[in-house]
Order: structure tokens, then C-alpha cells, then sequence
């Protein structure tokens, strides 16, 4: 990991600290920000946890990209947690002779950035 890639990281990971210092759920009850703002750590820890020892620099970019989507809408939405995508099963448009195989890689390939990690650490 490059020191710019490094100090990038590492910024990431206090923005999202700060972001869960300061949070306040949306529905202004104490315990569900109190609720919200443990979520907040803990998928953070987990999830740099799992990722510190990625070394090849397309899938470090790629982290830090999801980090920043999941900052973003988690900001823009006010929710911390990851917003569902709604694809109805085999709602992708398919052509005559696609498999079954073809249409669960389309639906992999579908999914938004800011989910990929989730569906892995749950």
C-alpha cells in the first residue's frame, strides 16, 4: 500500500468515526441513535478489519470506493444502514437460451458497489 493509499484509509476510517460521534437517527429517539451509532462501529471495524491485509491496489481502490458510496448515501439519506437493491427474482430482461448461471452473474454483476461487502460479512 502506497503512504497516499495508506493516509487515505486511515482518513476514511475517522470520517466514519466522526460520522458516528455525531450521528442522530432520523426518528430522534435516544435509542435508536444509540442503536445506529453502534452499527456504525461495528461494521466499520469489521469490515477495515477484513480488508487490512488486501494488497493488490484494484481492490484497494475498490473498497475505498464502496467506503465513500456507503458514506454518502448513509449521509444523504440519513440511514446507516446499506439501502437494499429491489431486482424482482429473474426480473432481468433475458433473451431466449440464457441459463439459469447467466442470469444469477447478471444479477451479481448488478448490484451496487455500496453492497458488495455487505452481503459478505452478514
Amino acid at each position: 500500500m502506497t503512504p497516499v493509499t495508506r493516509q487515505e484509509v486511515l482518513g476514511l476510517y475517522r470520517k466514519v468515526f466522526q460520522i458516528a460521534k455525531k450521528w442522530q437517527s432520523a426518528s430522534g429517539q435516544i435509542e435508536e441513535t444509540i442503536k445506529e451509532k453502534e452499527y456504525i462501529k461495528n461494521e466499520a471495524k469489521t469490515l477495515f478489519r477484513k480488508n487490512k491485509n488486501v494488497t493488490d491496489p484494484k481492490l484497494i481502490k475498490q473498497c475505498i470506493e464502496e467506503c465513500q458510496a456507503r458514506i454518502e448515501i448513509g449521509l444523504h439519506y440519513n440511514i446507516p444502514y446499506p439501502r437494499p437493491i429491489h431486482l424482482p427474482p429473474m426480473g432481468l430482461a433475458h433473451k431466449q437460451g440464457r441459463t439459469l448461471r447467466h442470469q444469477e452473474k447478471l444479477r451479481k454483476i448488478s448490484k451496487p458497489i455500496y453492497l458488495k461487502s455487505h452481503d459478505e460479512v452478514s
